[in-house]
């Protein structure tokens, strides 16, 4: 286990930690179908990553966080407080930013662990976290400011 492999299995279990209640919240907070849509779309790929980085975790005996991080907290208190149109924006801006930015991350361990367990999660999320990205993008939500914040994390 790498600190990338460590680093990679704390990141898959706090999505979900904050990207599962989001997905619920989209179920009433939302406007629009697609959002509504999107919501359970993410919250049914997360479940399925959860277990897996849970099942991970200990089959190689590494610890991970029962909870979100502070910030991811405070994107789920950001839309426990929104409703209609602007939850909408709110949901997408901060769900595909933040699938953007993990996105390079599953590369590299993909790529570089030795770790089977940890390769098998690394193909789960690439294919969940892209799926993700294509139903956000799929709404006709995500802004040129949105991929810009994306762009501006990607190490030149």
């Amino acid at each position: 286990m790498t600190d990338l492999d460590r680093t990679f299995l704390t990141k898959v279990r706090q999505a979900g930690l904050w990207e599962m209640p989001a997905g619920r919240l989209a179920q009433t907070h939302a406007s629009s179908e697609a959002i509504k849509r999107a919501g359970m779309h993410l919250l049914e790929g997360h479940s399925k990553l959860d277990q897996l980085a849970r099942e991970d975790s200990a089959a190689l005996n590494v610890p991970i966080p029962d909870q979100a991080t502070a910030e991811q907290q405070g994107w789920v208190t950001q839309l426990e407080n929104a409703r209609g149109p602007a939850f909408d924006q709110l949901f997408v801006d901060l769900l595909r930013a933040s699938h953007g930015k993990i996105f390079i991350t599953i590369a590299e361990v993909r790529a570089a662990t030795k770790n089977t367990l940890l390769r098998r999660l690394a193909t789960q999320t690439n294919n969940t976290v892209q799926d993700h990205m294509e139903v956000l993008e799929d709404t006709g939500l995500v802004t040129d400011a949105t991929l810009d914040s994306v762009a501006a994390t990607i190490p030149k």
